[in-house]
């Protein structure tokens, strides 16, 4: 049997993060948490890790939206795939000063709102692993 997925949670809700690791554990997933950016960071350049569960708003701000982006720019971890679960609505726009608004303003695999359902949270996690994987052969 392979070892389970690898997948890190950025956010700063405990209540929220405990809920979804514990439905992530369940599912037979290696799950890390980090409450804070810093510390998010810091798990990111420690071990490779499958995936990103990571929350938009935290500490002073949008401070998810400086992680996915320092993710794109650094050639070890750009392909790393992240889904955002934030209790932003999709729609709302995200005015960052000097450049244009547009739907992909941060490179991200997967929005979803909270509260999100188990259900619903496994199929994307499920499926962005499947697409990393595939990824990882086809440039093998």
């Amino acid at each position: 049997m392979s070892a389970p997925k690898q997948l890190l949670i950025i956010d700063d809700d405990p209540d929220f993060v405990a809920g979804i690791k514990a439905i992530l554990v369940k599912a037979k997933y290696a799950v890390d948490v980090a409450h804070n950016p810093k510390d998010g960071l810091a798990a990111l350049k420690a071990k490779p890790y499958d995936l990103l569960l990571l929350d938009v708003m935290m500490g002073r701000g949008a401070e998810g939206i400086m992680i996915a982006r320092k993710l794109g720019k650094d050639p070890k971890l750009r392909d790393l795939p992240v889904l955002i679960i934030t209790g932003i609505r999709e729609q709302m726009a995200f005015l960052f000063p000097g450049q244009a608004v547009h739907p992909h303003f941060v490179n991200v695999d997967e929005l979803v709102e909270k509260p999100v359902e188990p259900k619903l949270l496994l199929e994307k996690v499920e499926a962005l692993l499947q697409s990393a994987g595939t990824r990882k052969a086809q440039s093998s």
